[in-house]
């Protein structure tokens, strides 16, 4: 199956456009847990034990794995989900942005050494920097397009001049992933749920690439205008896929021993917010 095919059965199967993060912090982890670096893989197989029927796709945040050297505990990580959840996609969150070589070796890192079905990515290097991904059959690449961050704006959201009708920046990335850089559908967008306007917007202009959005939950993105602007279905199928993530809302719904319980009510109402958005 494709990363694309994983999705569409995810979201048939457990019934979800929800996406939950793993970004473990351990200075918030529950008592008997908390503080300690080496206690990561427990926190997070405990979180996706607690979560995998209620997901489209889990997204572990590289970063929060590599600042603790806690690596080989997200390969391990990765490998639990395979047998714990073999039908929920596994998107891995670095946002590498680099070429040639280099970007050959972080598309090896991300689906030879972790085993992930996507990977974010920056786009702002070229077409050059996200080629050495699509080499990888059936695997999939979401392009930062317009992110949750007020900062944002900085580029994104500014005016091409030399182009046809003066795109924003945003929109041409869009454009682009809908069109001539896609070139084995492999491709998706990442847009912020903070701008339900501008996923419209993408959406639009990129009708039929997966969206991966964060934002709803503690970064106060709204959840039923998300789906609105973002989930498209023709005839009761999806045909526009969105990946809806929350990520501390679901990990740290309890500082209790019921941690992973919390999680699962966490997670359980914000995928059944979503659904009911579909209608």
């Amino acid at each position: 199956m494709t990363f694309l095919d994983m999705l569409r059965a995810a979201e048939r199967q457990n019934g979800s456009l929800l996406c939950v993060g793993l970004d473990p912090e351990p200075a918030k982890f529950p008592a008997g847990l908390k503080g300690d670096s080496r206690k990561i893989y427990d926190f997070c197989a405990a979180i996706v034990d607690a979560t995998a029927d209620l997901v489209i796709a889990f997204k572990p945040q590289i970063a929060y794995f590599a600042a603790h050297r806690a690596e080989d505990q997200l390969e391990k990580l990765i490998a639990h989900m395979r047998r714990a959840a073999p039908q929920v996609p596994i998107i891995l969150d670095a946002k590498r942005g680099d070429i040639g070589s280099t970007a050959e070796q972080y598309a090896r890192e991300a689906f030879e050494r972790y085993g992930a079905d996507a990977v974010t990515l920056s786009p702002f290097m070229g077409f050059d920097s996200v080629m050495p991904y699509l080499k990888y059959e059936g695997k999939g690449a979401f392009l930062l397009c317009r992110t949750s961050n007020p900062g944002g704006d900085d580029f994104q959201n500014q005016h091409l001049a030399d182009l046809p009708g003066q795109p924003r920046l945003y929109e041409h990335i869009a454009a682009l992933a809908q069109g001539p850089w896609n070139l084995n559908g492999q491709l998706g967008l990442v847009v912020g749920a903070t701008y339900p306007a501008e996923i419209e917007r993408v959406r639009a202009v990129a009708p039929a690439v997966p969206l991966l959005i964060p934002g709803v939950g503690a970064q106060g993105g709204d959840a039923v205008a998300t789906v609105k602007a973002g989930w498209r279905a023709a005839a009761g199928e999806t045909t526009a896929p969105i990946v809806v993530n929350s990520s501390r809302a679901v990990l740290y719904a309890s500082a209790g021993e019921d941690f992973a319980a919390a999680a699962r009510r966490e997670a359980l109402k914000t995928r059944d917010l979503l659904e009911a958005a579909k209608a």
